[in-house]
């Protein structure tokens, strides 16, 4: 089955030119909104695997939208296609519940395979924006209470850190030289013991306790 898609942008001939363009390449471009209330209502209607949506929205922000949407339908994705790269955008979107974050100068191929990743539940970033994302959530995070925090195995950390950093699970069975499954049971194990529901939830914890750093730099 194609990945149903929702677009938001409030320039119509912006918002047109990529429905077209998934819409060729096997998206199912259910519904396209140009402002914060109605696509947080089309999305409740239609509810798309993944919304594409702008930051910039006139008097309700895409992050409101964002924040909405994540809120109320546990089966959708949001990623962010935004025209600004500025670190902070990037950060309230992803608090807001955003799943990724692309700029609008990304080519067609590498937003066909973000919307890709993001309906399968990984976390994507244009390249050098992940950095400045991680980095600010390691300053901002307080230091959890280690009698608090969950007990995770070594491998079980080592597999989180490569989440946190957007591999998927092939590319991490590649690195750790294990196979696929032992990535998948590592990673449903790891759910389990920090409560959480995804990978995108499973990244985000990992961005916050500063897991995304190799020990050794």
């Amino acid at each position: 089955m194609s990945v149903s898609v929702m677009v938001v942008d409030d320039h119509p001939l912006w918002r047109d030119g990529v429905a077209r363009d998934l819409s060729e390449r096997g998206f199912d471009v259910v519904a396209t909104a140009g402002d914060a209330p109605s696509a947080v209502r089309i999305a409740r209607a239609v509810r798309p695997a993944v919304v594409l949506m702008d930051l910039n929205l006139g008097e309700q922000s895409g992050v409101d939208a964002t924040r909405l949407i994540t809120a109320e339908l546990s089966g959708t994705r949001v990623l962010v296609l935004s025209a600004s790269g500025e670190h902070d955008d990037v950060l309230e979107a992803v608090k807001a519940g955003a799943s990724g974050y692309l700029v609008k100068s990304a080519s067609c191929e590498e937003l066909v395979a973000a919307v890709n990743r993001t309906a399968s539940g990984d976390a994507v970033f244009t390249a050098g924006l992940a950095g400045l994302v991680l980095g600010e959530y390691r300053r901002m995070a307080a230091a959890p209470d280690e009698r608090d925090k969950p007990q995770l195995t070594e491998r079980e950390t080592e597999v989180l850190r490569l989440v946190a950093k957007g591999l998927t699970a092939r590319q991490i069975a590649t690195r750790l030289v294990i196979s696929h499954r032992t990535v998948e049971n590592h990673v449903q194990s790891t759910l389990r013991k920090l409560q959480l529901h995804n990978r995108v939830e499973l990244a985000r914890y990992a961005i916050e306790h500063g897991l995304d750093v190799d020990p050794e730099g």
